[in-house]
């Protein structure tokens, strides 16, 4: 008798074992199912409290480094080159190479001119060119009016004369494309001798403008087909009239470009970052050479390297 109350209290005791078993299993089936309703009704980020804290000082760290690299590349106060504009403004003016009026119609839809523009157009005792983010589209324009209309051997007897290009310089982007003259452009195209070079200015002028690209196109200086060439040609015969010497010439001519072509640099500037080259650093002639700077040049950087956050332009290559 005793034996069958053993049994027995054994398979009560066994029975009361799998009865708890199964509810636990099922609670833990219902929990999981109450979970899966309140994800589907509710919008429930979770994130690992340890590996967040690593993401988010990697990304201050990486967003530090991308003000680092423009404060470099582009200064957000401008770079001051070492060449004076003095009264060139009022020069092409009164030469017919800019139409005041038309030049004023383009910038009053654009918000007008501010005072150092209006300096650097009508003031007869302009002190040294100064480049900014601000005012980078505008001297370009300055400096295109410039190079188009000085009198150069670059422009009468270089490449852009050959006539496997078609024997008509009009119909290029750097001349056609300047409508704000008095009459026909290529009344004032190599024209106005606003600044005469030595031979040996002109030399130099020639021999630095063959080593510079822009990532526009796949020509240098040498042949000004757009308005970054021509107003790169500009800005390097001023350089060598004011005794600038070639190795200062390149480098303000990668300050410039910077500002005309920021997307460019920037993403150049970060390609040379990942190789533990800073900006400061760098070669200017060897940037501004075809590998790094011609449109072909810049498209194999850019197969290895992310740009950064698209900017605007410094310009683009027309007015």
């Amino acid at each position: 008798m005793e034996l069958l109350n053993q049994n027995d209290d054994k398979k009560r005791t066994s029975a009361d074992s799998q009865k708890k078993e199964v509810n636990y299993w099922k609670w833990i089936a219902i929990g999981f199912v109450g979970i899966l309703v309140f994800t589907q009704l509710f919008d429930i980020n979770i994130n690992s409290r340890f590996g967040s804290g690593r993401g988010l000082q990697a990304n201050i760290v990486q967003n530090q480094d991308s003000v680092d690299l423009e404060k470099a590349v582009l200064p957000s106060g401008g770079v001051t080159l070492p060449v004076r504009w003095g009264d060139l403004g009022k020069q092409m003016i009164e030469a017919g190479v800019i139409d005041q009026e038309k030049f004023e119609s383009l910038y009053a839809r654009r918000g007008g001119l501010d005072e150092d523009a209006e300096k650097l157009l009508y003031g007869t005792n302009n002190g040294k060119l100064r480049i900014d983010e601000q005012n980078s589209g505008f001297l370009l324009n300055l400096l295109w009016a410039f190079g188009l209309a000085n009198q150069n051997g670059i422009l009468e007897e270089g490449p852009i004369q050959d006539l496997k290009y078609g024997g008509d310089v009009s119909r290029f982007a750097s001349t056609g494309g300047w409508s704000l003259a008095k009459g026909d452009v290529m009344n004032h195209y190599s024209k106005h001798p606003f600044i005469v070079l030595t031979t040996e200015q002109q030399n130099l002028v020639e021999r630095v403008s063959q080593n510079i690209y822009r990532p526009c196109c796949g020509n240098s200086t040498y042949f000004p087909d757009c308005n970054h060439g021509m107003a790169m040609l500009g800005l390097l015969e001023l350089l060598a009239s004011q005794g600038i010497g070639e190795k200062e010439m390149y480098e303000v001519a990668l300050q410039v470009n910077s500002y005309w072509f920021p997307d460019t640099y920037l993403t150049i500037a970060k390609y040379f970052e990942k190789r533990g080259v800073e900006w400061g650093d760098v070669n200017p002639k060897e940037i501004l050479g075809s590998a790094y700077s011609s449109a072909q040049g810049y498209r194999q950087i850019l197969a290895e390297v992310v740009p950064p956050q698209s900017r605007n332009s410094g310009g683009g290559c027309g007015i």
